[in-house]
């Protein structure tokens, strides 16, 4: 949800460019979700949820991630079709059928492309990074977490490089000027070259680091770039104390 991952009302641009929609055609339909109690609106200030609605929007979000999730785990359909198709059954989706997918999977944390499915309970873990392979800093062992389900081509392009959440790529270089990112995998084999579209597309994750940047990168910019990836870790290239416990 826009307002969830924002903290913060969403507006009727976020709403309309994410929908696909004109904005007036959003506040057409924010008009009808406030005269059913859904929602509260305020011209110029955004739209919030109401209880009411956050609770049934959960309930729409967990059984469309639940439908991707069976469609690829149990059916073998290819995660860049299983969006499509989840928008569709979502809506006739019963409780018992929900109860039954969700114990076939044994209650699936996360849908194919990495997000987080709400629990039976409506409990949703937000995403423990906002953080993207554009930012990862060159030397960093990085593990592929989430990527929107919006872009199906995307989605294709990943597929067809053996790219899914759980992957571990490590950053050997940028390309200057807005470049791609080049990167390797733990078995070897051709390196990836992402662009920057794609790497600010796919939220990651810290595993590990090496002692001095690669070919490519400045200990300066990496170091910056290690903050924003991973605020809770120490990056590589920062000067460490004398004396005292390494920090980590």
């Amino acid at each position: 949800m826009l307002e969830s991952h924002a903290n913060k009302p969403a507006s009727n641009g976020a709403l309309a460019e994410r929908l696909g929609v004109t904005p007036g055609s959003v506040s057409a339909m924010l008009t009808k979700l406030d005269e059913l109690g859904l929602t509260t609106h305020a011209p110029y200030h955004g739209v919030h949820l109401t209880e009411h609605g956050r609770e049934l929007a959960l309930r729409v979000i967990r059984q469309h991630r639940l439908v991707e999730q069976f469609l690829a785990e149990a059916l073998g359909m290819s995660w860049d079709r299983v969006d499509a198709e989840a928008e569709v059954l979502e809506h006739v989706l019963s409780d018992e059928l929900e109860r039954l997918i969700a114990a076939r999977l044994h209650d699936p944390e996360r849908d194919p492309h990495g997000d987080p499915i709400p629990t039976a309970e409506l409990a949703l873990s937000e995403p423990a990074t906002g953080a993207t392979l554009a930012d990862a800093p060159v030397g960093v062992a990085v593990r592929f977490v989430r990527v929107s389900d919006s872009d199906p081509e995307m989605l294709r392009y990943l597929g067809k490089r053996g790219i899914a959440p759980g992957a571990e790529l490590t950053v050997v270089r940028r390309e200057p000027f807005g470049g791609p990112v080049i990167l390797s995998r733990p078995e070897g084999g051709e390196q990836l070259s992402f662009g920057q579209e794609l790497a600010r597309a796919m939220h990651v994750e810290v595993i590990a680091a090496d002692s001095a940047p690669a070919d490519g990168g400045s200990a300066s910019t990496d170091c910056a770039a290690s903050a924003r990836l991973h605020p809770g870790q120490r990056s590589p290239h920062a000067r460490r104390k004398p004396s005292g416990p390494s920090r980590r």
